[in-house]
């Protein structure tokens, strides 16, 4: 039969989904930075709405956010950047911590030269409170005063020297420190300024930069340290997300108007 004959053969009726924007399924939650940094307010991350057994939560947990620490201390400091992964989500805020540090790629640029040695080290470490990280550092020879020669290049057994000093001064640097005095350290990059000023001996550096940090291993999530790193008090939540102290903790009663 052809198909313009029978009306109710040409024309089928299919059964056409309903197209739904998908921002009305989602809300904004805040991003919290840790209280090493001076802006706390990161800015606002999108996640699809709680329905059923799968939590907004859950969608939240283990995301990583990075951050230049120019926007994070309201500074200059833009060739700096921080990784920041969500651990724990109450209310409408993302709690972060620290997951590693990087450099932009047109600094790592404009620090390469001619004429002059780059020298490399990285250390696999543990700090204190038991995160595995690995510390990346670069330096560069420089031209000492009243120099004739145009090239400043270290022998391999300066370089080999410079580098063991690196690895020597990062371990000492880490392995007493937490991951808060860690970070502390890493703002201002005195590190890199500790192994500038140690190894002149060997030959003289400068443009020396704690280049890279990675967290290998964390320890067990323990929610009162995420708190205590963002000033806050840690313990279980209500309904609202919003933190109820837990009870082990004193609660003071509310006054009564009559007795």
């Amino acid at each position: 039969m052809a198909v313009g004959k029978n009306k109710r053969l040409s024309k089928r009726k299919g059964n056409k989904k309903k197209l739904v924007d998908p921002f009305t399924k989602k809300e904004w939650y805040d991003v919290k930075a840790p209280g090493m940094f001076t802006v706390r307010d990161v800015g606002k991350t999108l996640v699809t709405r709680t329905t059923g057994t799968k939590l907004a939560s859950d969608g939240l947990k283990g995301r990583v956010y990075e951050c230049a620490l120019a926007d994070l201390n309201d500074d200059e400091n833009a060739f700096r950047k921080f990784k920041l992964i969500c651990e724990e989500v109450q209310g409408k805020y993302c709690y972060t911590n620290f997951h590693g540090m990087n450099m932009t790629r047109d600094k790592l640029c404009s620090l390469v030269r001619k004429w002059q040695t780059l020298i490399e080290a990285n250390v696999d470490v543990k700090t204190t409170d038991g995160y595995l990280l690995r510390v990346f550092c670069m330096g560069f020879t420089k031209r000492v005063t009243k120099q004739v020669k145009k090239t400043a290049y270290a022998q391999s057994s300066q370089i080999r020297a410079i580098r063991k000093k690196m690895v020597d001064i990062m371990t000492k640097e880490v392995a007493t420190e937490d991951l808060k005095a860690l970070v502390n350290k890493l703002i201002p990059d005195s590190i890199g300024k500790d192994i500038e000023k140690e190894c002149t001996d060997i030959y003289p550096l400068h443009d020396v930069y704690i280049r890279k940090v990675k967290v290998l291993k964390k320890p067990k999530f323990d929610l009162g340290k995420l708190m205590d790193l963002h000033g806050e008090m840690g313990g279980a939540t209500d309904e609202n997300g919003e933190i109820v102290p837990t009870t082990g903790e004193f609660v003071e009663p509310e006054i009564q108007d009559t007795v």
